[in-house]
């Protein structure tokens, strides 16, 4: 098997697997009850989220704990938009955001909010100028992914906080759920982000965590309320073994970046230069400014299902760009943004790299590459 959709998710760390099991069976208290038992669990908590402030840059007390990205991405657009609803109801996304961020900001739209979404250029980068227009005097919020997670582009979060640097009453969020651990966290931890969302299961930790960073003085109205955890920011029991899956899997990705990022982006430029010499064959990421370790490209005439499918049947196994909406059939929302026509865009597969990945699965990759190719050559 040849796993190219680390983008979707990731094979968890069997370190952080056995954490994972350590904590499950050993750690049986709550980290709310007042006994000893649960005090053991709270060290447990205390001790994962300082290990993942450490990691990211941050304060232990700017980290919260959610049960993944979309949740995440959701507390932060409604909770700032609510939480700051009496000073603006004004809020600028990308165009190229994650459904998390966009279907927000839409239901957000529903309730009586403006939504603004910022053009991308065609290579799928915020156009900063075009940004900086949109603002308004009532603008509360500004949210821009750090990297896309269809194409890859690495969006210029260092020149958006410059934009912002004199709006102190306008909140920054950034997704990066594509970017931990995949590029250098300055990329894109700017100090001028208030907010950031992130997931465990894209840097091989578990399913069902994630968390978000909030600058120390922000205020966010709370998505879940009840029990007063996370700091009566999030209430419900916390996941004490997934929390500390996490910070073990982080602690192992981070190590490991500058490795994973000159292996995968070795692979990747083998790949997409393969990919050039087809006629046929669209290539939507570029290697400059892009992730080094997600390509997505498209064949002429063939429906990205079928290229996935096709795949599939020699056990490769990659996707059509985003699987958080690839079962819905609809071209990639990215790439629509970007001026690509559509029959195009339905075209795109995206393949995304780890470092369990290696040359002779790429040069097997290409191998079936050219047969699928030559196979759908009549439907072209």
């Amino acid at each position: 098997m040849i796993y190219f959709d680390n983008s979707a998710t990731t094979k968890p760390y069997p370190e952080a697997l056995e954490t994972y099991m350590q904590v499950a069976s050993k750690i049986v208290g709550n980290p709310s009850s007042l006994h000893r038992l649960g005090d053991q669990a709270t060290r447990i908590l205390d001790a994962s989220r300082q290990q993942i402030a450490d990691l990211i840059g941050k304060k232990s007390d700017e980290i919260f704990f959610t049960s993944g990205g979309t949740e995440g991405d959701n507390w932060v657009i409604k909770g700032v938009a609510f939480e700051k609803s009496q000073f603006g109801k004004h809020i600028i996304v990308s165009a190229i955001e994650h459904p998390a961020v966009k279907e927000s900001a839409l239901w957000l739209k529903n309730q009586g909010f403006e939504i603004d979404f910022a053009p991308v250029d065609e290579k799928g980068f915020v156009d900063v100028e075009a940004l900086a227009d949109l603002i308004r005097p009532d603008t509360t919020l500004v949210s821009i992914m750090a990297v896309n997670n269809e194409i890859g582009s690495i969006q210029p979060i260092e020149a958006i906080s410059k934009l912002l640097a004199d709006k102190p009453t306008i909140s920054f969020h950034v997704d990066a759920v594509q970017a931990l651990a995949k590029i250098p966290t300055e990329n894109y931890l700017t100090d001028r982000v208030d907010f950031a969302t992130f997931s465990s299961h894209k840097f091989h930790g578990v399913r069902g965590v994630g968390f978000v960073y909030i600058k120390s003085g922000k205020r966010i109205m709370p998505l879940l309320t009840g029990g007063g955890q996370e700091g009566d920011y999030r209430s419900t029991t916390e996941n004490v073994a997934g929390i500390a899956a996490t910070a073990k899997a982080l602690r192992l990705a981070m190590e490991k970046l500058d490795l994973f990022t000159a292996k995968t982006s070795q692979m990747k430029a083998v790949i997409r230069q393969a990919l050039l010499d087809y006629p046929d064959i669209f290539v939507f990421s570029d290697e400059e400014d892009f992730a080094p370790h997600i390509l997505t490209f498209g064949i002429k005439g063939v429906r990205g299902e079928v290229i996935v499918h096709a795949f599939e049947d020699y056990d490769i196994f990659i996707s059509t760009t985003s699987a958080c909406s690839s079962k819905a059939g609809k071209p990639a929302g990215t790439l629509i943004a970007m001026g690509v026509d559509k029959d195009k865009a339905q075209s795109a597969v995206r393949l995304s790299l780890d470092l369990e990945n290696d040359m002779s699965q790429v040069e097997q990759f290409l191998t079936k590459l050219k047969l699928i190719y030559n196979q759908t050559r009549k439907v072209r």
